[in-house]
């Protein structure tokens, strides 16, 4: 669902009591085109003032101020109760309640874990390579021992798997063969420069079997493509030049 939250437009992640998990759209901010309205990403070519004025609107309704990640693809996990600047990460966790995590995205997956009732929670930027390479893994295992049944996962707005086409190095990264497993790859149809076949890839169920795989028993998908059919979130794979929305989460009393 959409609604006007705290006065701006988001999508609202599952209403699950003890946290709080939205997503920011492109809409409420005052950046000019091709990053209208509301890019929140500092890294992407657009006016620093534009930039800043989104993040303080963002800022005046939340309850305390984002932990912006200097996101690489990569798989570290920020501990968010001792890094004010935590540099290259793209997770974070937290324990304590009001502290706000975020991730930025354009295509790829923001992933929310959370724990509510053993107080802890994190959130993932879950590109491929990452994705393949474990940030979902070392996310869920920062936030130390969790009892079975307790851990749950929200998988943001991101690229859908009718219009993510790949080459065999991105099936490959998964360790796959020629028989994609689970439907998580199928043939597109076309090929590439080399006459190698193309693939779609489900990053969105990529990601929820490697949830479940570390313990996490509920997986809710947002199921919104970024590039197919809606304008309300920035995609780079369909725009080139373009913002990013957040993903943001955070503990509540």
């Amino acid at each position: 669902m959409t609604a006007e939250s705290f006065g701006l437009p988001v999508h609202d992640g599952p209403d699950w009591p003890g946290v709080r998990i939205f997503a920011t759209t492109r809409a409420g901010g005052v950046s000019r085109p091709p990053y209208a309205s509301l890019n929140l990403g500092a890294h992407v070519g657009d006016a620093p003032e534009a930039v800043a004025e989104n993040r303080a609107r963002l800022r005046a309704m939340l309850p305390s101020a984002p932990l912006w990640l200097d996101q690489v693809h990569g798989t570290r996990v920020a501990d968010a109760d001792r890094e004010q600047d935590p540099g290259p990460a793209d997770a974070a966790v937290t324990r304590t309640r009001g502290k706000v995590l975020a991730v930025m995205t354009a295509d790829c997956l923001p992933v929310v874990i959370a724990a509510p009732d053993a107080g802890v929670l994190a959130v993932a930027h879950a590109g491929w390579r990452g994705l393949a390479a474990g940030v979902l893994e070392n996310a869920v295992a920062a936030m130390g021992a969790v009892p079975a049944g307790m851990l749950r996962a929200w998988i943001g707005p991101a690229i859908g798997p009718a219009a993510f086409e790949v080459g065999d190095e991105v099936r490959a990264a998964f360790g796959l063969g020629q028989t994609p497993p689970d439907g998580a790859f199928a043939p597109a149809g076309t090929f590439d420069a080399a006459g190698k076949p193309k693939w779609l890839a489900d990053l969105p169920a990529l990601a929820e079997q490697r949830l479940r795989a570390c313990g996490v028993g509920m997986v809710v998908r947002s199921g919104l493509c970024t590039v197919a059919g809606n304008d309300r979130f920035y995609s780079y794979r369909k725009e080139g030049a373009t913002g990013r929305f957040a993903t943001l989460a955070w503990l509540t009393s």
